[in-house]
């Protein structure tokens, strides 16, 4: 995430979606007649999504709502709601304060908009919300929250270390590489984010790298975890754009980058 409320383009989210292997998903669409104007991915085992888009009105503008898992105490298995609604919920301006959240395993919720972000954070069943407005410059929000530093985090020393190595890395090489401005005109993804491309398709780092970004874990028991997708939005006065890839098979390659009509 980068926000700079000076500049023409004020913010910009990358999201990666990891996920297990095999797990059925739709690529960005409008999936959802009864909020005809939201767009996102559409994962066809829940019926909702990690990343919405609304690209809203004159009045409104643009918000953008990307959804990651948590750590802490699961939902009652009977009662468990998926948290695949809650970035549809909040792109149109719903309020965690009106939902039952102890129906929810933990997450961290960032919703965007060209003034901001913020990060809504939940660690499970008997806690409390927690809310973090993000700060202007590079933010790394992690299943451990925003910069790793949520209430409730994993307790696995493995999964920690390869979360660290993978926000430092990143956030070192875009602090080092020129602000793109991404035009909602431009004509392909190469074009609207220029030297930060390369970067956000894995930096040439082998996909089992502790750093990778694009990545494939093998966990020996027969599961396969892993980037299935990369989105990319900027927003804008009144301007979003939407550039989306499906994780190319060799980390570095940018074929397959599509912008998502809103």
């Amino acid at each position: 995430m980068s926000i700079e409320p000076a500049a023409a383009v004020p913010v910009l989210l990358l999201s990666v979606r990891d996920e297990y292997a095999g797990r059925r998903w739709a690529p960005p669409g409008h999936h959802w007649p009864a909020q005809a104007s939201a767009v996102g991915g559409l994962d066809l085992v829940a019926g909702g999504t990690w990343l919405a888009v609304e690209p809203g009105g004159a009045d409104t503008g643009p918000v953008a709502a990307c959804l990651l898992n948590g750590f802490g105490t699961p939902a009652a298995e009977g009662a468990r709601l998926s948290r695949g609604e809650l970035p549809l919920f909040a792109v149109r301006g719903g309020r965690l304060g009106d939902l039952d959240l102890d129906r929810y395993d933990p997450f961290h919720l960032v919703v965007v908009r060209p003034s901001g972000a913020r990060v809504l954070s939940w660690g499970g069943s008997g806690g409390r919300p927690a809310e973090l407005e993000l700060p202007t410059g590079l933010s790394v929000v992690l299943n451990d929250g925003p910069q790793g530093l949520a209430e409730s985090r994993t307790a696995s020393e493995r999964i920690r270390t390869l979360m660290a190595a993978r926000a430092a890395h990143f956030r070192a090489r875009f602090a080092t590489e020129p602000r793109p401005r991404p035009r909602p005109g431009a004509a392909t993804a190469e074009e609207a984010w220029g030297g930060w491309l390369p970067i956000v398709t894995g930096d040439g780092l082998a996909l089992d790298d502790p750093a990778a970004l694009v990545q494939r874990r093998e966990f020996g028991d027969g599961r396969i975890w892993g980037s299935s997708s990369i989105s990319l939005l900027a927003l804008g006065p009144g301007s979003v754009r939407y550039d989306f890839a499906a994780v190319p098979a060799e980390p570095g390659g940018c074929e397959g980058w599509r912008r998502v009509e809103l």
